[in-house]
């Protein structure tokens, strides 16, 4: 079988490293310097880091200086989300030199400008899809988006390449993920997913790396990792196959 793909997730908020709960502004608990938790992940052996400019999603400013310092300082992946909604936010974040970049808000709002730069940025661009039961979550989680099979029906046939879930009700919650929603998204796409929101212990990761057979790439990993649930070192080795035992402090 093959690995899954681990990436934590550094969220930034006003040039800090947090995390929210359930996505909502104000909730946020911080973890310092983006660029020192970055090297950290790294040294632990990440490979891929998701970033989130929370500041940018919420349309109040953005992190992209900080955020570019990251990229430029460290040698990982840079999976990077939040506020890209148009040609100048998106060159903007692709400046950065991240390796990819993940549309929201936008992939809903202006489907004829998200199919342009799907084709012309091709891998550049995964779409991600913020869920509330089979509805989507846009403007930052503020507002509904529609039915989330349409939307990934209609992203498919126009060429989409790849789709970060987050299950809002789970995300920062440490509740497990929803995988019932993931098993759904992926049954109705060829197209890779990478799942976000409640991953809570080692049994978490190793029930998402079975589901790699039906289309899991990928797994964003945050809260759990920053309140030590896990070591990254024992995250990476369940993501790779390796049989590590659950401990007793893991929770569920």
């Amino acid at each position: 079988m093959e690995s899954l793909t681990l990436l934590p997730a550094v969220d930034v908020k006003g040039g800090q490293a947090v995390q929210l709960v359930q996505g909502v502004d104000g909730t946020e608990k911080v973890f310092g310097d983006p660029v020192e938790a970055a090297r950290r992940w790294q040294d632990g052996g990440a490979e891929w880091l998701h970033v989130v400019d929370l500041d940018a999603a919420f349309g109040r400013g953005q992190n992209l200086d900080v955020i570019g310092r990251l990229i430029d300082e460290t040698d990982l992946q840079v999976e990077l989300s939040g506020g890209i909604r148009d040609d100048a936010s998106l060159e903007r974040a692709l400046a950065t030199g991240c390796t990819r970049v993940n549309i929201g808000t936008a992939a809903l709002e202006n489907p004829e400008w998200c199919e342009q730069i799907i084709h012309r940025h091709r891998d550049r661009i995964a779409i991600s899809l913020d869920v509330k039961g089979d509805k989507l979550a846009a403007r930052g989680w503020t507002s509904e988006g529609g039915n989330v099979f349409e939307t990934v029906a209609r992203l498919d046939a126009a060429g989409c390449r790849r789709y970060v879930v987050t299950d809002v009700a789970s995300d920062g919650m440490l509740t497990g993920p929803n995988y019932e929603v993931l098993g759904a998204i992926c049954a109705r796409t060829e197209n890779p997913v990478v799942a976000s929101g409640g991953i809570s212990s080692l049994e978490d990761l190793r029930r998402l790396r079975g589901l790699v057979p039906i289309g899991i790439e990928g797994a964003i990993v945050g809260t759990a990792l920053y309140v030590g649930n896990f070591t990254l070192a024992d995250a990476l080795a369940v993501a790779r196959g390796a049989d590590i035992p659950v401990r007793d402090e893991d929770p569920r």
